[in-house]
């Protein structure tokens, strides 16, 4: 299964709702598969920006909080302007690129915006 980044904010974004960081919480996304959301659960676990577990029942993970790299790249990325253009970026120069080369274009157009107003 390919990693997908617009599905690796959405989650980040329901995170951010859960109200309690010792709740562990079932997530639906609208236009995923559970396999795809559980798939990116486990990759954000992996990569350090959630906390999150496994079940007992297949390949089920559920998570209760971002991590502080969680929090930083969903502020970076939370301007959806931003995100858009980093999109851009990412289509017309190949599309695909490690989550430090997403994170640091996140943070390079959120400092230009910033510089142009």
């Amino acid at each position: 299964m390919k990693r997908d980044m617009d599905l690796v904010r959405l989650i980040l974004f329901e995170v951010e709702k859960i109200e309690k960081w010792d709740e562990w919480k079932d997530i639906k996304i609208e236009g995923y598969s559970q396999e795809e959301i559980y798939y990116h659960i486990m990759l954000l676990n992996e990569a350090g920006l959630i906390e999150a577990k496994k079940l007992c029942d297949g390949g089920k993970w559920v998570p209760n909080r971002l991590t502080w790299n969680g929090h930083e790249f969903l502020d970076a990325s939370r301007n959806e302007t931003v995100w858009k253009k980093v999109k851009g970026i990412m289509a017309n120069k190949g599309g695909s690129f490690a989550f430090e080369v997403v994170k640091s274009l996140v943070i390079s157009v959120s400092l230009e915006m910033l510089k142009h107003g």
